[in-house]
């Protein structure tokens, strides 16, 4: 399910880029700790965006394969019925000893590139909190040949407090990845004196609130809020 919650400020600077990688790469990765702003951001641009979006909030439970796969299938499922039957037969061959090996993790996310190619619309699937899970033995073999894959209608934008693992930080350089650092997710003076203007505070209050908080979103309300 997509978050209800909406930003108070448009980071058009961020939306223009996260608008302009649909076209560029196969997959965006915003990176930043707790309350920099992340989600937000990412909600913002997916209400923004015209096209079929999918958003999947990862569990740490979800580090097992097989229930991650039946979520990464179902939150595409949800906006496009029907979707993963390649996956799910994969998945049906690849566990039924209880084990899969490296080639079956390979073969897993090739039928899930498939399924995503069989489908006529273009698609941005939202993967949230995805470091939960990066201890996982399988997640650099599935992500690694699963973005290389991805079929030019989707992009895959990806949510996460940690870097990824080296192995798919290195697609950068194949222009598959791009990366949106916690250091551009901090607040632009113009954003954050929109913020304090949001509620009902001057500008030389939000230009103290930035020296104070580095541009951190979540404590740049904070700071608003005791203000009031």
């Amino acid at each position: 399910m997509i978050p209800t919650e909406m930003p108070r400020v448009c980071r058009q600077g961020l939306l223009d880029t996260l608008r302009e990688n649909l076209k560029s790469c196969h997959a965006t990765v915003i990176n930043g700790r707790a309350g920099t702003g992340k989600t937000m951001l990412a909600v913002d641009f997916i209400r923004r965006h015209e096209g079929v979006v999918a958003w999947y909030k990862v569990d740490a439970p979800d580090i097992s394969l097989p229930v991650f796969l039946e979520y990464l299938v179902a939150s595409v499922a949800r906006v496009r019925p029907g979707f993963g039957r390649q996956t799910l037969d994969c998945h049906a061959r690849a566990f039924r000893s209880g084990q899969a090996g490296a080639f079956d993790i390979a073969a897993l996310a090739e039928a899930y590139a498939y399924d995503l190619e069989l489908q006529a619309e273009p698609l941005v699937l939202v993967i949230d909190d995805l470091h939960l899970i990066y201890d996982a033995d399988w997640i650099v073999p599935f992500f690694h040949r699963l973005l290389l894959l991805l079929p030019a209608g989707t992009h895959m934008l990806i949510l996460e407090r940690g870097l990824p693992p080296a192995s798919m930080w290195r697609l950068r350089s194949k222009q598959r990845l791009f990366v949106i650092t916690e250091q551009m997710l901090a607040f632009t003076p113009t954003e954050a004196e929109e913020l304090f203007f949001g509620y009902g505070l001057s500008h030389e209050e939000a230009r103290l609130a930035l020296k104070q908080t580095g541009g951190r979103a979540a404590a740049l309300h904070a700071v608003a809020i005791r203000a009031l």
